[in-house]
């Protein structure tokens, strides 16, 4: 998993708002295609796409039927949370986010390749260092999680072009189509990390389960779509680097493109994703309409039948784009309410390869409520086998709610193998946050029964819903039925522990079969009606934990708070623990009597272990002996913590020194070693030229990073004013001078992603040589989202220029230009083709530690001068925190940033990780991981900042380096990655 938005790696944001306008579209075209599908299926009409049987596999690992995959044989829920490696570039780390998915109760991660992060330059495939994925593969391992490999080679992931290189805008065909030009720009990178991925799949004792080709192939213009023989190329690309576990989809919609039967290029398993709500922040307590689908199992019966139901990409949280509302708003707006609507919405209609994109936050630390949420989803489904089975029917009211405002959808059980039933409840109007009272007629192997018997109604709150089950298996128990859900139940010994949790203010009842005589032991607080093969429990949602005994049956009542303190890790493949108390549970063995456990705590916590061994007599919590107790066959230990204090330095006592980053604009600047921009075609198809020469970055190998042009003229002594359109992508923006004179700035909209300015000239002399400077922010490159537009193509740089002399007439401009030093031959290997832009202190290498002092001038970078220009500042960092001890999130936060538009990009230790634009926002903190910032040592810091207008206020820069919660941690010890300092670059100019 990753961050709860997408949009904070710098340069690996996408344009967002057309992909927004696309998914709309998607979705209100799923509505209507399944209002069309399911009118004919329901009268009688031939579906449009026909499914087949599975297809013969080359291998017997992984198999599957039309309920779900197989791994060796046994029938598998596939829980799946996203999460890309190149976002934290930390590989010690990765075993951290793999031990909280685990934790989770999740047996799974999808995971992306970067296509432009691993080949910067064509016929140059790197994937080392920080870029490798070995490390990656053996965490995945060593914790027990499946992967989902989606290598591509289109992504789309919300980053730079979608995951494309730069350089594929020099490809004349069309991007993700049949063109040769483009097929065969893949080959090298498809074979290369098909090759890695193939070495890591299960078949070869590693964690890769089921392999993705193509992302999101579900929409074309003015090309025939869908292309089965683009389609067919790619898996043939995947087949032939060695992948032989199924090809599984991800269309953007549930459209049937590419589902099985329905010819060239169809894949092994269909997929879609789904974004219900979409990404608007700015309202987070509204839901819009048509968001829920009802319909979603019958339109997959139509489409692929004989493949699991399954949702490779569903929603777990939104992007805030330039100009967004916030990251707050994002997070309440794709909370724990909408995971416990839309997810169980899914497993209403039998989605039994589910994957959630994403649902950690970016610093790591755990978004409590909704992880907690998730978990109790989670482990229910581990623990509840018949639900794999099940047939989902449709959502009805009426039939098994006596009240209207109830929709339920249920999932019949194999009743002839006695297996049961599953009840999904929700409000007809699911964005409803009114409560409703209801009663229930379920269907049971008994006949069918009302519930509740005990009490008068069942309750269900606003923006809820409820998986009842009937029939249920508890470790040789059977539950005619339950109103509280289920997390999870384990048998230790001769005792069965079954948890059960509910809302607060509801009621709720479940009923056990008995044989015979049957021990009862409850409190006053449960009401019990005991017949002679039922014993009936109701109660009042609990403040404090109640245990109901039933013979060997020991039942925990919980409210929904407690039970998001429960965690239920395994201990070997056939037992779990069931752990209340910590923050986090990584991990539990057992061995030689000793019981060990790997945990994270934020405040002090009783532990309490139900179910370890009776022969336990030590027990170790992160290597630690521990002192514990028995009560009543638990252990139960106390973990004391304290808050460390963190000497956290204040920024602005930092040694600061600057140097000018502009010095282009300098009468005795030198640009003789730049690029001439001097091709007179481009093969770029998505924009043709309208200038002389090309000023697209790309057409010289600028891909990344902040663009300088330098236009050389001699003056006729007339001009009046100069004309240019400059494109950077949305909230971008640009600087103009002539010679050292400021003419001015396009600051930059969260809307426009170029824009044409006009500047008035000073009185220039006749016969005179000027030059004419322009810095351009590039943002990155267009998304790609739609093959046949080719929109990732769309140009940074000069789009179109004019230096009037006269009405009639304009002087001529020979252009140069720079980006990064050596463009896709970059400098720096270590950190990647995306790291650096044009910038004088970047291609000088200034951005990493411990740059030449002399080059430098002391200054603050706190009180800035006014003057329109790039100044670079940076620092040495020392650092001295418990990290071995505490997992301490940091952040850099920027505020306050007065007098007129700034752009400031951050470096940490060389790693570029963040650029703020305060006058577009809406980020303002980014956090930078232990790893990348040496906790215990020397850091350097290195701030970028582009004054874009003159100022008579002086402009105040508030930049604080700020600590997030300090978690008591059991996470293994950081390695710092490797971070090359400066040294002298060779031709750097």
């Amino acid at each position: 998993m990753g961050s709860e938005s997408l949009s904070r790696t710098p340069f690996l944001r996408s344009q967002t708002k057309s992909r927004l306008r696309i998914m709309r579209f998607l979705g209100i075209l799923a509505i209507l295609l399944w209002a069309v599908r399911i009118y004919a299926w329901d009268t009688g009409g031939t579906p449009t796409i026909v499914a087949e049987d599975a297809k013969i596999s080359v291998q017997d690992i992984i198999t599957w039927d039309s309920h779900s995959l197989y791994v060796k044989g046994e029938r598998v829920m596939v829980m799946s949370g996203e999460f890309h490696p190149w976002r934290l570039p930390v590989p010690s780390l990765w075993l951290d986010i793999f031990q909280k998915v685990k934790a989770l109760g999740f047996n799974c991660v999808s995971f992306y390749s970067n296509w432009a992060l691993l080949e910067g330059k064509p016929g140059n495939f790197s994937a080392e260092g920080v870029f490798s994925y070995e490390q990656f593969f053996a965490a995945a391992t060593q914790t027990g999680i499946y992967l989902i490999a989606r290598p591509g080679p289109y992504i789309n992931a919300e980053v730079s072009f979608g995951g494309f290189p730069g350089w594929l805008q020099r490809i004349k065909g069309q991007l993700r189509t049949s063109d040769s030009d483009y097929l065969a720009a893949t080959d090298n990178y498809i074979s290369q990390i098909g090759a890695i991925i193939a070495k890591a799949q299960i078949t070869n004792g590693g964690p890769v389960i089921l392999y993705q080709p193509e992302n999101e192939y579900t929409v074309g213009v003015s090309i025939p779509f869908p292309d089965g023989r683009y389609m067919q190329y790619v898996e043939d690309q995947a087949r032939n680097a060695g992948i032989v576990v199924p090809l599984i989809s991800n269309d953007a919609a549930p459209l049937g493109t590419n589902a099985p039967g329905t010819g060239l290029g169809a894949v092994d398993i269909y997929g879609h994703d789904a974004y219900p709500v979409m990404f608007d922040c700015r309202n987070p307590s509204t839901w819009p309409p048509l968001a829920l689908s009802g319909v979603y199992h019958q339109t997959h019966e139509l489409q692929s039948p004989s493949t699991p139901f399954s949702l490779l990409e569903f929603q777990g949280g939104a992007y805030d784009p330039w100009g967004g509302p916030g990251f707050d708003n994002c997070a309440a707006f794709i909370n724990h309410e909408f995971e416990r609507v839309f997810f169980k919405n899914n497993f209403a209609a039998g989605a039994t390869i589910h994957n959630i994109y994403m649902a950690i936050s970016e610093d790591r630390s755990l978004t409590r409520e909704k992880y907690s949420e998730l978990k109790l989803q989670a482990e229910w489904l581990k623990v509840s086998p018949d639900y794999l089975t099940a047939e989902p029917g449709a959502a009805l009211v009426w039939t098994y709610a006596n009240n209207a405002a109830i929709t339920v959808t249920r999932l019949a059980g194999n009743g002839s193998a006695g297996r049961g039933s599953f009840f999904v409840v929700r409000h007809s109007d699911y964005s409803r946050t009114a409560s409703d009272n209801y009663k229930m007629k379920l269907p049971t192997l008994k006949g069918d029964i009302s519930v509740p018997t005990l009490v008068d109604e069942l309750t269900l709150h606003g923006r809820d819903s409820k998986i009842i089950v009937t029939d249920y298996d508890v470790r040789g128990f059977k539950l005619l039925y339950s109103t509280a859900e289920i997390l999870t139940h384990q048998k230790f010994g001769n005792t069965i522990v079954l948890v059960v949790y509910s809302g607060a203010n509801e009621m709720n009842e479940l009923a056990v079969q008995i044989e015979g005589t049957s021990s009862v032991i409850s409190d006053d607080s449960i009401k019990v009606n005991r017949t002679e093969h039922l014993v009936t429990l109701a109660w009042a949602t609990p403040e404090a934990r109640n245990i109901v005994q039933i013979d060997n049956l020991h039942i925990y009542i919980l409210d929904r708070n407690s039970a998001y303190n429960y965690w239920v890790p395994e201990i070997n493949k056939s037992s779990s623990l069931i752990i209340n108390g910590p923050y986090l549970v990584r991990s539990a063995s057992f061995e030689n009597d000793s019981l060990s456990l790997s945990a994270d705590f934020n405040r002090s916590t009783v532990v309490e272990v139900i179910g370890a061994p009776q022969s336990t007599d030590t027990l170790s919590i992160n290597g630690k002996a521990t002192e514990f107790k028995i009560e009543e066959g638990r252990i139960v230990a106390n973990i004391p913590y304290s808050a460390p204090l963190l000497d956290i330095p204040d920024l602005s006592g930092l040694p600061w020194i600057y140097i000018d980053s502009l010095p282009e604009i300098q009468a005795h600047y030198d640009d003789s070693t730049w690029l001439a921009a001097d091709h007179q075609s481009t093969n770029n198809s998505y924009r043709s030229l309208q200038t002389p020469t090309s000023l697209f970055a790309s057409d010289y190998g600028f891909n990344a990073g902040v663009l300088l042009f330098k236009g050389h003229f001699t003056a006729k002594g007339t001009e009046k004013s100069f004309k240019i359109k400059t494109q950077g992508g949305t909230a971008y923006g640009h600087s103009v001078w002539l010679n050292d004179t400021f003419l001015g700035s396009w600051v930059g909209s969260s809307s426009a992603s170029n824009y044409e300015a006009t500047y008035e000239l000073p009185s220039l002399l006749r016969g005179a040589s000027y030059v004419l400077t322009v810095v351009i922010d590039h943002m990155g490159l267009d998304g790609n989202y739609i093959p046949g537009i080719d929109t990732g193509k769309a140009p940074r740089g000069i789009l179109g220029y004019r230096l009037s002399s006269s009405i009639f007439d304009s002087t001529p401009i020979s252009w140069k230009l720079t980006g990064n030093l050596g463009g896709e031959d970059y400098a720096d290997r270590t950190r990647g083709p995306l790291n650096e832009g044009g910038l004088y202190a970047e291609r000088q290498g200034y951005h990493l530690p411990r740059p030449p002092q002399e080059a430098f001038t002391p200054r603050s970078p706190f009180s800035t001068p006014g003057k329109p220009g790039v100044l670079f500042y940076t620092a040495p960092l020392l650092l001295d925190l418990p990290s071995t001890t505490y997992d301490i999130p940091l952040y850099f936060s920027f505020r306050n940033v007065a007098g007129g538009a700034v752009r400031i990009q951050l470096y940490v230790n060389g790693w570029q990780f963040g650029k703020y634009v305060g006058h577009i926002g809406p980020q303002t903190q980014f956090p930078v991981p232990e790893g990348i910032l040496n906790y215990n040592g020397e850091n350097w810091i290195g701030l970028a900042v582009w004054r874009m207008e003159e100022s008579s206020d002086a402009p105040v820069l508030d930049i604080k380096l700020e600590a997030g919660e300090p978690v008591l941690t059991g996470r293994d010890p950081v390695v710092l990655v490797e971070s090359p300092a400066w040294s002298q670059r060779q031709g750097a100019y």
